[in-house]
């Protein structure tokens, strides 16, 4: 059925190619920080395997909530893996018990996506004229930058 929501349909099918992205950038993220969960190893194992834990539980629910906006605009979500790691703005990696290691790539990860989530509020509000999008994208944000401000007081 299609969508009338004020926004072109040509519009939503370029919001959700990039939401789509974004989409990606959360479920790699989500695995990579499951996995640092499952291999850390140190004296603090059962402080970072918590954090982790916390972590990727919030990173799960942003992936969800990512694809449920793009259904709710009238497209498919695209989570298949090998969909993924097309869309993706984000690295795999090998695997590490590196607690810093860990971390920083973890952070990096963030940043990324933080950067790209900025760069599209701009984008879905100028050019794709869809300010709802454009908030959904500050929200997803603000998510992140919470998660890498507490990443990144673990490596000050």
């Amino acid at each position: 059925m299609k969508v009338n929501i004020g926004v072109s349909a040509e519009n939503t099918k370029k919001i959700a190619l990039e939401l789509n992205k974004v989409l990606a950038d959360e479920l790699l993220i989500y695995a990579k920080t499951r996995n640092s969960h499952w291999n850390i190893e140190g004296s603090n194992f059962m402080e970072l395997h918590k954090f982790y834990e916390d972590q990727y539980e919030q990173l799960e629910e942003f992936g969800d909530e990512v694809a449920e906006y793009i259904r709710s605009i009238g497209h498919y979500a695209e989570g298949r893996y090998a969909d993924v790691l097309k869309l993706t703005n984000l690295l795999e990696s090998e695997y590490s018990n590196d607690q810093k290691k860990q971390l920083k790539e973890l952070l990096d990860d963030h940043e990324t996506i933080i950067r790209n989530l900025r760069r599209l509020i701009d984008e879905f509000d100028e050019k794709y004229k869809d300010k709802g999008a454009a908030d959904f994208a500050t929200q997803m944000l603000q998510k992140h930058l919470k998660l890498a401000w507490m990443i990144r007081a673990y490596l000050n």
